[in-house]
């Protein structure tokens, strides 16, 4: 069983939800993406999704954009982020990395040398935004190859037979973008994002995580009561744009801004409300 499945049956056993916290990779630093990446376990992450710097991220908003740019200046590169991966491993073999990103910076170092470098480095799963799943049967023998799991993202606007039919290629599970849009687009309808959520959930035999939007414990809260996760992503972002020069005030904003979420994620447990 892998990583991914272990830590979904392990939250599925105790009536909990996922919570994924995303962070692009070398932003401000790889050595600064080290410590995020502990505090973020530390204040109940369950899943670290680490995003690949690249120089034109069009699913990305302005303020994740802005991160790619930070760690494209430090000349942040694929082995940096395998070697950052490894060194968390050697304090953290439990925690699952999903890298996300696009097929650019893949294919310019290579499929085969891409999967090999990641999985040997602990990587877990790859999401690639650019590759839908008509184009990635090559891609995702060679992920397989390597025991790397393949993330493929769904939106509001996918319907149900092409659900199906991507989380028939899918594996460890599936992304629901909940705006039509970028990352950290603040037009959230909460209710509508509900009812579609329950009819992806009887429609799918993998996981469900719903991400973009969320930016508070109590929007985290509604969602997780039809999903299996929920991806904080450009409010973490953000605090690592405002904190850069300052590396505790980041980790002890982390901590405020993720803590709270992960506890009003388990009044869920508390009050028998996770279906």
């Amino acid at each position: 069983m892998s990583r991914i499945s272990k830590k979904f049956e392990a939250l599925r056993n105790d009536s909990k939800t996922c919570l994924i916290s995303y962070i692009t990779a070398g932003d401000p630093s790889i050595e600064n993406s080290l410590d995020i990446m502990q505090t973020l376990v530390n204040s109940g992450t369950d899943i670290i999704e680490l995003g690949v710097p690249f120089s034109d991220p069009m699913a990305d908003g302005p303020t994740i954009q802005r991160a790619c740019e930070r760690a494209l200046s430090k000349n942040t590169s694929c082995l940096d982020i395998f070697e950052l991966v490894r060194d968390f491993r050697k304090h953290d073999i439990s925690t699952p990395i999903v890298l996300m990103g696009y097929l650019n910076p893949i294919e310019r170092m290579g499929y085969e040398a891409f999967a090999k470098s990641a999985s040997q480095s602990g990587v877990d799963a790859i999401l690639v935004v650019d590759l839908p799943h008509e184009e990635a049967k090559e891609v995702i023998s060679i992920f397989k190859k390597y025991n790397l799991e393949s993330i493929f993202l769904i939106a509001p606007n996918t319907k149900i037979d092409r659900i199906r039919e991507i989380s028939k290629y899918a594996s460890g599970f599936l992304y629901y973008v909940s705006l039509k849009g970028v990352t950290g687009a603040t037009t959230l309808d909460i209710k509508k994002t509900e009812e579609q959520l329950k009819v992806i959930k009887k429609s799918i035999n993998l996981p469900l995580a719903v991400g973009f939007g969320i930016k508070d414990a109590n929007t985290a809260k509604i969602l997780s009561k039809n999903a299996d996760a929920v991806v904080i992503g450009s409010a973490i972002v953000n605090i690592i744009e405002k904190e850069q020069d300052n590396k505790s005030k980041t980790n002890s904003d982390i901590v405020n801004l993720m803590s709270p979420i992960r506890l009003k994620l388990d009044e869920n447990l508390i009050s028998g409300e996770k279906p």
